[in-house]
């Protein structure tokens, strides 16, 4: 059995979306402090409140350079971002304007979701390779593919290749070291299991 560490494979796509979904989560907090201002007796904390936030998630892509723990740290706004869109839901609501209410709900449960999703890609993934076939992370937990669903595994150059029989190609970036007598070891062991 090998155990070894990837880069999780929705994780490059979901880091060059980051700083669009901040710079988008930004504008809606705006948006909204135009909504509060608008209102006969306008609430001027949580209009100050939406505007912090959304300097702050317009900022935040601009600060990640000089951020130590990415990972903590966008976990902390989102979940900011989720708790201040839960509360303009209840403020929106409460002030009898139940189509803005109902979409900064959704956009609250949105942002919980890709707040959850961006912490489970950016933790270690590891692939797991049995006799069985091979164990590769998904966002809610591991999906198990079968060595007869494998054309062939080839491991070379810290990349992964897996080549399904249905024409799908997936490669993995390898995080862990590898020696070349390693590498064609287990090179070994994935030509012996797919084809037998």
């Amino acid at each position: 059995m090998y155990r070894f560490r990837i880069l999780h494979p929705n994780a490059m796509t979901r880091l060059r979306l980051q700083p669009v979904m901040h710079g988008m989560i930004g504008i809606l907090f705006l948006f909204n402090v135009i909504g509060v201002y608008k209102m006969a007796d306008p609430n001027w904390i949580i209009a100050a409140l939406f505007i912090v936030m959304g300097f702050a998630s317009l900022l935040f892509p601009f600060m990640l350079r000089r951020v130590r723990k990415i990972t903590e740290t966008n976990s902390v706004l989102r979940m900011l971002q989720a708790f201040t869109m839960l509360s303009g839901c209840l403020f929106f609501l409460s002030h009898m304007q139940p189509v803005i209410g109902f979409t900064l709900f959704l956009a609250g449960l949105g942002v919980g979701y890709i707040g959850y999703a961006e912490y489970k890609i950016l933790q270690p993934a590891y692939v797991t390779i049995d006799t069985t076939g091979i164990s590769l992370p998904t966002v809610f937990g591991h999906r198990h593919h079968g060595w007869n669903e494998m054309k062939n595994v080839i491991l070379r150059n810290d990349l992964l290749t897996l080549d399904y029989k249905n024409n799908k190609i997936l490669q993995l970036e390898v995080l862990d070291e590898f020696g070349p007598v390693e590498a064609a070891e287990m090179n070994t062991f994935f030509q012996s299991r797919i084809s037998s």
